[in-house]
């Protein structure tokens, strides 16, 4: 189901009503929790919530072309899917975010970055606008930075 659109407006426009629903619940809590300086559009086929390249001009190291991407929000095959990649960079960002997952006794369904989810109502929101909120640009891009020099 990715690749819906060119526009966040379109993407949306092209899911099944329930999906459509689900997907703008989570929007709306990444939009109101996201810091300044982040932006929001498609990328790789979803939507996408980046830092721009007018910001970071390196772009992502895995393709230059690509502002630097925090998250994205797709619709999949089997499911929805919250791509987190300011916790994949940070393990003690994404141990808090566990940490306090955890007390809210919903079921986690979580990859490294990719918390999948059938409905909005299987999620923490308000767990999520804390994690989306609590990072911003400047930091998510030093914590980027460190993670690439790790990987050297």
């Amino acid at each position: 189901m990715n690749g819906k659109g060119t526009s966040v407006k379109e993407y949306l426009a092209a899911l099944p009503a329930d999906r459509r629903a689900a997907m703008e619940v989570v929007r709306d809590v990444i939009l109101k929790n996201l810091g300044s300086g982040f932006e929001e559009g498609i990328q790789y086929g979803m939507i996408g919530y980046y830092v721009p390249h007018r910001l970071y001009p390196a772009g992502y190291h895995c393709d230059p072309k690509q502002p630097l991407p925090f998250a994205a929000l797709g619709s999949q095959k089997n499911h929805m899917a919250l791509y987190m990649m300011f916790l994949y960079g940070s393990p003690k960002q994404k141990q808090g975010f566990l940490k306090e997952w955890a007390k809210t006794g919903k079921k986690l369904d979580m990859g490294k970055s990719c918390l999948r989810f059938k409905k909005a109502e299987d999620l923490a929101l308000e767990v999520i606008g804390k994690a989306v909120g609590r990072i911003g640009v400047r930091q998510f891009i030093t914590t980027y930075e460190a993670a690439l020099r790790r990987a050297d």
